[in-house]
């Protein structure tokens, strides 16, 4: 078995690690379950490119468990927590190239790496698989059934392929799923954003001017998670429907070059490119601290705020100090990568575990309705979603009324007036 990983001698604690994380994944352990009696994914060649946590590998073992031939790397340089590689490379025979710090020539090197076994099925977090693939290994094409992807900035991508005509293969859109969007993203991403500012900075958040980019699920999260602690929200965004939500939420909103001048503490979640620029650098405070929590590293203009600075140095183990010409000093946390899986460790099992059951059921999905399946990016199916919702209920102890016949009768009729 072929791997590449930065210490295997770390397996041991990793192991423990996945086991906890098991612990609070109830729908992946139920999935598990039926996967190792049925084998459904047997002799399927399934790579993904996730970020290596404690709830990846249970995705991963149970996908294994279903007969399929798994590999995983990394989809960001600084997301790999590098005991959980060592563990499953050593305790569950998975092959793993991935290491936390790892520069962008190994990055792609391990992508090629997950896709040399010429997959059947990709799983993505961010698209980075499936533009490879398109881009540098077309001649995998023909092996492939199908693809997932696991976040909002990979589905951007997707889609742009798709309306361009450039998407060579189906794709499932996991993000999409409401038992996804709606809990992983806002409490998932909530949580441990607020968690990875914490550890980087031991940065008190009550009473903190603290400047929330972008108000989808991301960015509702961590508002709320901040307000929760105390903080002085305020919202800054382009879509006029999501600033009147974030309004009526009560935080203030107002323009980014009017929040750049008092922020203490900015996140960025809209997965767009320069969002924090130089001209909003200029502006801001003496020991302001910078965050990003969408996908990839582009929504801080770092090269922007290093060419405008003296000098740089990292001051604690996530954070960059830049001093600017004029004696300013702005603080960037994790290399402006997703700070809550560079300086903490990602999101809850809890949460985590629905979307996960999503990306499972998403693949089988795609293996039992591959002849039927166009060169698009489909939704998950509802009947999934909702099963997914009903068994997560069911593992929390709660009860759902049903209808009776008479309300579906009801319900389903139109003679029924005033």
């Amino acid at each position: 078995m072929k791997y590449d990983v930065k210490d295997p001698a770390l397996a041991k604690k990793g192991r423990l690690r996945i086991e906890w994380a098991k612990a609070y994944m109830p729908v992946m352990r139920l999935l598990e379950e039926k996967f190792k009696r049925e084998k459904p994914f047997k002799n399927v060649r399934i790579s993904c490119c996730l970020h290596v946590t404690t709830e990846t590998a249970v995705l991963a073992s149970a996908l294994k468990e279903g007969g399929a031939n798994v590999l995983l790397c990394a989809s960001n340089p600084l997301s790999t927590q590098d005991d959980v590689a060592a563990s499953l490379v050593k305790d569950y025979k998975i092959g793993v190239f991935a290491k936390k710090g790892e520069d962008r020539k190994t990055y792609y090197r391990h992508i090629d790496m997950v896709l040399d076994q010429k997959p059947n099925i990709t799983i993505d977090d961010g698209a980075d698989l499936v533009s490879t693939i398109h881009s540098k290994r077309r001649n995998l094409l023909k092996d492939i059934i199908g693809g997932t992807e696991e976040t909002t900035t990979g589905i951007i991508r997707l889609r742009n392929m798709e309306k361009s005509g450039k998407l060579m293969y189906p794709i499932i859109a996991v993000n999409d799923a409401d038992t996804k969007h709606l809990f992983d993203n806002r409490y998932g991403t909530g949580q441990s954003t607020i968690d990875g500012i914490m550890r980087a900075t031991n940065r008190l958040i009550a009473g903190a001017q603290f400047v929330v980019c972008g108000y989808g699920w991301c960015g509702r999260g961590v508002a709320m998670r901040a307000k929760g602690m105390g903080a002085n929200v305020t919202v800054c965004e382009v879509d006029p429907l999501r600033a009147l939500e974030a309004v009526m939420d009560g935080y203030r909103v107002l323009s980014l070059k009017e929040a750049s001048k008092y922020g203490d503490i900015f996140v960025t979640a809209t997965g767009d490119i320069s969002v924090l620029d130089v001209g909003h650098f200029k502006l801001m405070k003496e020991g302001a601290i910078l965050a990003n929590t969408g996908h990839f590293n582009v929504e801080i203009n770092l090269k922007g705020l290093k060419k405008i600075s003296k000098k740089m140095r990292k001051i604690r183990d996530f954070v960059e100090e830049y001093t600017l010409k004029n004696g300013k000093r702005i603080n960037v946390l994790a290399d402006g990568r997703l700070v809550n899986l560079a300086a903490a460790e990602g999101h809850p099992a809890h949460v985590m575990d629905m979307s996960f059951a999503n990306q499972a059921q998403a693949s089988l999905f795609l293996i039992k309705e591959k002849t039927r399946l166009e060169n698009k990016v489909y939704g998950v199916p509802e009947k999934i979603d909702k099963e997914i919702a009903r068994l997560k209920l069911k593992s929390m102890g709660v009860k759902l009324d049903f209808l009776t016949t008479k309300q579906k009768e009801y319900l389903s009729s139109w003679e029924a007036g005033t």
